[in-house]
């Protein structure tokens, strides 16, 4: 609990006292109050619900998008002045206290976040590109959105994410990857508009770099953070094409993270590892910090009862029904254990 208070009291001081203008791209509607803000309570010990027991979104949305800041702690949001991500707080619900799996590292988390599932299940322990190994198994949220017709986006910034997912599952996959020492004729935020452009219902999106940066100069080292205030203004590009493109309106935004870190690494069971945020905003997600404890593999649960699709038996994740204004769902916490 103490640690969990240093991430998240400088933020609520700094939530309460009203945050810089964001920059001239963003788009998105502020908020005229600020949520209430308290620590989240200690996870108490329920049961998971069957899955005919999931009651149907009070608005089901056309169309979802996930961007994953790759290890972005919580506490790094305000420090960089991620003023895109903090408008969706504002109007939006979030938690600083999200939990990702062991190992918490970038394709393991990836997969949990996007299949839905532990480790245990998906069988993705490893955190390099091994096209050899496959796919992580499961029936994973691409694979259920496609299997409907929707169609599907994945632009990342490493190329091991393309194992989260069979290709036959999305659409579209492309990645930008700074370290493979070729120059990119395009960015990650001009790709994802892109695909707008031509129309999506699940879309995800991966910025690498403030991960990239912790390894080389530290967690919330001043380069990592103006990095993330970098990738915070491409996020605002996207968000002002929802916009301009009038998808807006009809998109669920969650905005969360693979994984935290501490010195230059991460990987391990560390608070400040497993500790991420997580960001839910569209029309009609309640204005709110969360209380519900959430977990990654919530992601792909959320995202799927919000595009009304049927979740898999087999899924750890589950929809986080209070962002909803619906009541929380009962399930055994911790998760992955």
């Amino acid at each position: 609990m103490r640690n969990l208070l240093s991430f998240i009291l400088p933020l609520f001081f700094l939530l309460s006292c009203g945050s810089p203008a964001a920059p001239a791209v963003t788009a998105v509607p502020l908020a005229t109050t600020t949520p209430s803000l308290a620590a989240p309570p200690t996870p108490l010990p329920t049961d998971t619900p069957p899955p005919t027991s999931t009651p149907a979104p009070p608005l089901r949305f056309e169309r979802a998008l996930i961007v994953s800041f790759d290890g972005l702690r919580p506490d790094a949001i305000l420090e960089a002045k991620m003023e895109n991500v903090m408008a969706l707080m504002r109007g939006g619900a979030y938690t600083f206290g999200a939990q990702t799996i062991m190992p918490s590292s970038t394709l393991p988390s990836h997969s949990s976040m996007l299949v839905g599932t532990c480790p245990s299940k998906h069988i993705v322990r490893w955190n390099q590109y091994v096209p050899d190994n496959g796919y992580a198994i499961g029936t994973d949220l691409f694979d259920l959105a496609h299997s409907v017709g929707m169609r599907t986006v994945m632009v990342v910034g490493k190329e091991k994410l393309r194992q989260v997912t069979e290709p036959s599952s999305t659409d579209f996959f492309a990645f930008v990857d700074d370290t493979d020492k070729q120059e990119d004729p395009f960015t990650i935020e001009q790709l994802a508009i892109q695909q707008m452009m031509k129309g999506f219902n699940l879309m995800f999106v991966h910025f690498p770099k403030g991960d990239l940066e912790g390894h080389d100069h530290g967690w919330m080292s001043k380069r990592q953070l103006k990095q993330y205030e970098r990738d915070d203004e491409s996020f605002g590009y996207i968000l002002e094409a929802l916009k301009n493109l009038g998808l807006y309106e009809s998109a669920l935004i969650i905005v969360t993270a693979d994984h935290g870190g501490h010195d230059t690494t991460h990987g391990t069971d560390r608070f400040e590892d497993m500790t991420i945020p997580w960001v839910i905003s569209g029309l009609g997600i309640s204005n709110r910090l969360l209380t519900t404890p959430v977990h990654t593999t919530d992601t792909a649960a959320t995202a799927a009862f919000a595009l009304g699709l049927p979740l898999p038996p087999e899924w750890d994740g589950v929809p986080v029904f209070e962002a909803f204004n619906l009541p929380a769902a009962e399930r055994d916490f911790p998760i992955c254990q």
